[in-house]
């Protein structure tokens, strides 16, 4: 899949969420757990989840790529709230970002992810700490799943 990689300046993303450390190829097995909490805390506070809101994965970038990182499994929120156990109330930082646009099944994120990074190479721009992936809509049929992928930039 080609992809189209563009700048543009954010707002702040208000996100409930539970933070876990983990290895990037142990995502698959991590979220699920901290999602579960994100939600049965939203379903219990009324209000709280943005209408419409949908999962985000924030991720806090190490110095070393093979360390663990910190990533934060959220669900964009309406409001402040005061944190409930394990869900804490997060903000993805404002700024200039890099992003693009994964069409097709998770397996395939891999490659958005590179697509940015090679972007950033290509135009002088240095990736900051921070990068967090907006889940679209779930679909049964993966062709048609959407990812929006954003890196803050230095």
């Amino acid at each position: 899949m080609d992809y189209a990689v563009t700048l543009s300046t954010v707002a702040a993303q208000p996100i409930a969420a539970v933070r876990a450390a983990s290895a990037i190829k142990d995502i698959p097995a991590t979220f699920k757990p901290a999602l579960d909490q994100v939600w049965a805390y939203l379903n219990s506070h009324a209000g709280v989840r943005a209408i419409g809101g949908h999962n985000l994965f924030f991720y806090h970038h190490p110095p070393d790529r093979d360390q663990l990182m910190d990533i934060d499994f959220g669900v964009q929120v309406a409001r402040y709230f005061d944190d409930g156990g394990a869900v804490r109330y997060v903000e993805t930082p404002a700024g200039q970002v890099a992003k693009t646009l994964h069409v097709g099944p998770y397996s395939g994120l891999r490659q958005a992810h590179q697509a940015v990074h090679q972007w950033c190479e290509q135009n002088s721009k240095l990736i900051g700490g921070h990068s967090w992936e907006l889940y679209g809509d779930w679909n049964a049929d993966e062709s048609k799943l959407e990812t929006e992928i954003f890196y803050l930039l230095r």
